[in-house]
């Protein structure tokens, strides 16, 4: 099982002067994308207040059924002031199956952690396995 929920608030740059034919650009092509990933889960990018934003979260069978940590690897790429977080749970990650992880992008980079309210799982969020 691979639970994800997250978001991004999408900027050309971390100065906050973004140019908007730029960043509608961008938003155009990350539209596109989203509209290829044909994610059954929640994906949605849309503008609130003036700046764009993307939600998602899903909780497919595998991780490997989902193209969400590429779409922040992207966002980073092409749009360095951009960010936000995906918390994870995969109980396939050796190593980390009892832990929800936070992907975090901020500044072009992603980096991952560990996220300490939600992790250990087990006890945390979940009684052991009795059976």
């Amino acid at each position: 099982m691979f639970e994800y929920h997250g978001w991004i608030t999408i900027r050309e740059t971390a100065a906050n002067e973004d140019d908007d034919v730029r960043l509608r650009q961008i938003i155009d092509e990350l539209r596109l994308r989203i509209a290829e990933m044909a994610d059954p889960y929640l994906l949605d990018l849309r503008w609130m207040n003036g700046e764009p934003f993307i939600h998602l979260g899903g909780n497919p069978n595998h991780r490997s059924a989902t193209d969400v940590i590429d779409l922040f690897e992207h966002v980073a790429a092409v749009a360095p002031g951009s960010y936000g977080l995906l918390h994870m749970r995969d109980d396939e990650d050796p190593g980390h199956e009892n832990e929800v992880r936070v992907l975090r992008l901020a500044r072009g980079t992603i980096t991952q952690h560990t996220e300490a309210l939600l992790s250990p799982c087990i006890p945390k969020l979940e009684d052991p396995f009795t059976g």
